[in-house]
């Protein structure tokens, strides 16, 4: 005997990967990529994502965010307008090995430690030489100024989907 699939999900038949498309009472429309092919995993996903909008509406707990999601938002909203939006581009890139899969509330002085440890050792040319010029502070400190504002952000302008706020994190004490 045949099982049915889930209502709300749909197989996308180029890719083959199982995308959300359902509308919630409360929420409106959810539609987006389970990133899976297996229709059980893609399930899953669904059911994880109905309990963390439930969770959201009911009790008014907040979603993780991680970094990359804030440091994406950041340049899509924040840095697209700037002059200096390419260079916060290529901070962030830097950053994005040492920070990009933590939750905003994991970020502090002691994450960023690792990455100053890094931006100072010595650097390595493309000829083979090592270039002993060690990294100065004034250096990095537009790097952690970038994570300051983008953390601040988070915690103090940016709100959720359901309008939970002020931010994505709580405000904790002054960075760096």
């Amino acid at each position: 005997m045949g099982r049915t699939k889930t209502a709300g999900l749909r197989c996308d038949p180029q890719s083959g990967i199982w995308r959300i498309d359902k509308r919630i009472r409360g929420y409106g429309r959810l539609y987006e990529s389970t990133g899976s092919c297996d229709l059980e995993e893609a399930e899953r996903y669904l059911n994880r994502r109905l309990e963390q909008l439930r969770q959201a509406s009911v009790y008014g707990i907040r979603q993780k965010r991680k970094w990359r999601e804030a440091a994406t938002k950041y340049l899509l909203e924040e840095a697209i307008d700037k002059d200096s939006g390419g260079e916060d581009v290529y901070r962030l890139k830097l950053l994005d090995p040492f920070i990009g899969e933590r939750d905003l509330h994991q970020i502090h002085d002691w994450t960023l430690a690792s990455f100053i440890d890094w931006r100072r050792q010595p650097v390595k040319r493309k000829s083979g030489k090592v270039w002993m010029k060690q990294v100065k502070t004034k250096t990095i400190n537009p790097d952690l100024s970038l994570v300051r504002r983008i953390l601040n952000l988070a915690a103090r302008k940016w709100r959720d989907e359901h309008g939970l706020g002020p931010g994505w994190r709580r405000l904790r004490s002054s960075l760096c």
